[in-house]
């Protein structure tokens, strides 16, 4: 008789709805207005695609490119990009990852959207100093996030 297997559930995911990328987008706004700068908010479902974005007038054109980068390298490693930056300094366990997947952005700015304990996207905020684009994203990524 061949020994009984078990079977592996299936992995449970869920992605994020426009609606609620369309209110992180607005929560960062909202926060970037508050705070006097110029963003540029990259949202991703998922699987790192891209869902929604908003560049405010003024906004940094080369800020598109790296809001989004810092979106799916949040979403890539389900950690602030902020944290894996940390790890990614010479003599690091991460050290290089940045050349990774296309070319990745370890400095802060990309936060994790969850619901639950299920990572259903990320958001990325660029066009200010480090601080001021991690504070936008994580007002963002708060106005789903639970």
């Amino acid at each position: 008789m061949a020994p009984a297997t078990t079977a592996t559930p299936p992995i449970a995911s869920s992605d994020i709805s426009l609606d609620q990328a369309k209110a992180c987008v607005k929560a960062a706004l909202a926060k970037s207005r508050e705070m006097g700068v110029r963003m540029d908010i990259a949202v991703v479902d998922a699987g790192g695609n891209l869902k929604a974005f908003a560049r405010m007038d003024g906004a940094w054109i080369g800020s598109i490119d790296i809001s989004i980068k810092k979106a799916c390298t949040a979403r890539f490693f389900d950690m602030p990009t902020g944290e894996i930056g940390k790890l990614s300094q010479p003599g690091g366990p991460l050290y290089n990852i940045e050349h990774s997947n296309g070319g990745l952005i370890t400095f802060p700015g990309g936060v994790p959207i969850t619901c639950g304990d299920t990572v259903i996207g990320a958001i990325g905020v660029s066009g200010s100093s480090v601080e001021d684009d991690h504070a936008v994203a994580v007002a963002g990524a708060n106005a789903v996030s639970s």
